[in-house]
């Protein structure tokens, strides 16, 4: 009796490398590749990097950007934006005592219709009183609303990102307060609608 063997199938020759591409917002730069057996798998799959890989400036490590793979064309895959954020060590690293760390949770609208949260964070050079810290979280959720509504979703996430916006919310709050630093924790991307006077396009897309 002849004993039938099975032929195995090597699955790794299967398989495919795909160059993974930044949205246009980041000058739809190369961010890493990824192998798989079927482009659809890769479909929702995200990819995080920091900005200094990015730009190639490590003193933007601290900052993590996300992005998630939207469709596939040859070998590349496109992503979009989904979120920024500072590294939690860096964060810890801006606390002191005797000082005060102002939070923000803002949900706002961009011109062209994405909706962002925005979380930025004043931290001043003293303790201060609530009365103060009111004031200075109302003067950061103008700011962020107001960047907002007049920029386009890749001219705010740039702002966000690079940070502009930051530098924006300064200006404003050190004259309730002196102020050490302002930075924007994390800012995501939530949802899209169109306008009514604006065409239907993906801003974040490739």
């Amino acid at each position: 009796m002849v004993r039938k063997v099975k032929k195995t199938i090597d699955t790794w020759k299967q398989k495919r490398w795909y160059k993974i591409i930044a949205p246009e917002i980041f000058g739809k730069t190369e961010l890493k590749e990824t192998i798989t057996d079927d482009p659809n798998k890769l479909i929702g799959r995200k990819a995080e990097v920091t900005l200094a890989d990015l730009i190639n400036d490590w003193s933007k490590q601290n900052i993590k950007l996300t992005f998630q793979i939207e469709r596939v064309d040859g070998d590349k895959a496109y992503t979009v934006f989904i979120s920024h954020e500072l590294t939690q060590d860096y964060m810890r690293s801006l606390v002191r005592r005797k000082m005060s760390m102002i939070a923000g949770n803002f949900l706002v609208t961009t011109k062209d219709g994405y909706t962002v949260r925005v979380k930025p964070h004043c931290f001043t050079l003293r303790r201060v009183k609530t009365t103060k810290k009111e004031k200075i979280r109302a003067i950061m959720e103008e700011t962020v609303k107001n960047s907002a509504k007049k920029l386009d979703f890749n001219q705010f996430m740039q702002g966000v990102v690079l940070g502009k916006l930051a530098s924006d919310i300064y200006k404003g709050a050190k004259v309730i307060y002196p102020l050490r630093r302002v930075e924007i924790g994390k800012s995501e991307f939530v949802s899209y609608t169109a306008l009514k006077s604006q065409p239907e396009s993906s801003a974040v897309s490739a």
